[in-house]
């Protein structure tokens, strides 16, 4: 079910009106699923339909995306047993690799910008924009996600002390 879940939040914010990066497919990557092979996959679904919709693009540059995110599942198994307590320096970092492997692909494989230290410079400086809501997408959205999984055993904590409580009586 919450694989489901994860394919369907990361799809509706590739979707619906965002500011440019800031959707929940990273946070879909970092959230630590017990099935490690539905943990790669999951990702993967949401960006193959998004991208199916708005159109593939350069395969190097797809390909520098999905290895990305393939690199937050790695650091959301990597987490699982302390997720919540990583999962803002994971989100951080993971979007910072985002940053520099997709941008780098984006001037190596690309022809918007020379292929020059200025070129580099200049196709990392026009990217700030992006990483902003990339850094702040996989924030929100892992917050949301690792505070309700929280909030749920909180809850469940709670509920089985009171019903434990209620049968002694």
């Amino acid at each position: 079910m919450i694989y489901y879940l994860l394919i369907i939040l990361g799809i509706a914010t590739r979707f619906l009106p965002h500011p440019a990066n800031f959707t929940a497919v990273g946070a879909a990557a970092i959230y630590y699923v017990q099935d490690k092979k539905m943990a790669f996959i999951i990702p993967f679904v949401i960006m193959l339909f998004s991208d199916w919709f708005f159109g593939f693009y350069q395969p190097a540059i797809m390909f520098s995306v999905y290895i990305c995110f393939g690199l937050m599942v790695y650091s959301g198994i990597l987490i699982k047993s302390k997720k919540w307590l990583y999962s803002v320096s994971t989100s951080i970092i993971g979007a910072i690799a985002f940053f520099i492997i997709t941008n780098y692909a984006v001037w190596q494989f690309g022809n918007w910008y020379p292929h020059t230290i200025s070129g580099l410079s200049t196709c990392f400086i026009v990217a700030i924009p992006f990483f902003k809501g990339t850094l702040f997408g996989n924030l929100f959205y892992t917050s949301v996600l690792f505070g309700t999984a929280e909030f749920a055993k909180y809850l469940a904590k709670r509920y089985f002390r009171f019903q434990n409580s209620a049968n002694k009586i």
